[in-house]
């Protein structure tokens, strides 16, 4: 990943959260001529898009725990401690939707929403 992506405030990363990754995956390639390649985890296939020789995104399967809601792209942004960052959402009057857990290998991340109601993901890089 870039650096430049890494720093505190950066928008990093996208991801669609689908109830059909298969048609997902289907109409995105076939739309922007996307290069996906799956990688099978414990739970799900997640995969990854690749544009150029970047990866920039990913579609999965909508989680067990949030089954309900409807497909749709989220953002992650950049922060120096999630857990600080979850804490100061809490603080400014925002909800946390998933409290901050670790991604083997990549991070740790939490999903929070703003008092308006947008949601969004934050993630604290390994280094």
């Amino acid at each position: 990943m870039d650096s430049k992506l890494m720093q505190n405030g950066a928008f990093s990363w996208f991801e669609l959260c689908t109830n059909d990754a298969n048609a997902a995956k289907s109409f995105y390639s076939g739309l922007f001529g996307w290069d996906l390649r799956d990688m099978p985890m414990q739970s799900m296939t997640y995969t990854v898009v690749r544009v150029g020789d970047e990866d920039v995104a990913g579609i999965m399967p909508i989680p067990a725990e949030s089954q309900g809601m409807r497909p749709a792209w989220g953002m992650y942004i950049t922060v120096d401690n999630v857990d600080a960052a979850a804490e100061k959402v809490r603080e400014l009057g925002g909800t946390i939707l998933i409290e901050p857990r670790d991604i083997p290998e990549v991070g740790r991340f939490c999903v929070v929403q703003d008092p308006q109601g947008a949601w969004f993901s934050m993630m604290t890089y390994k280094k």
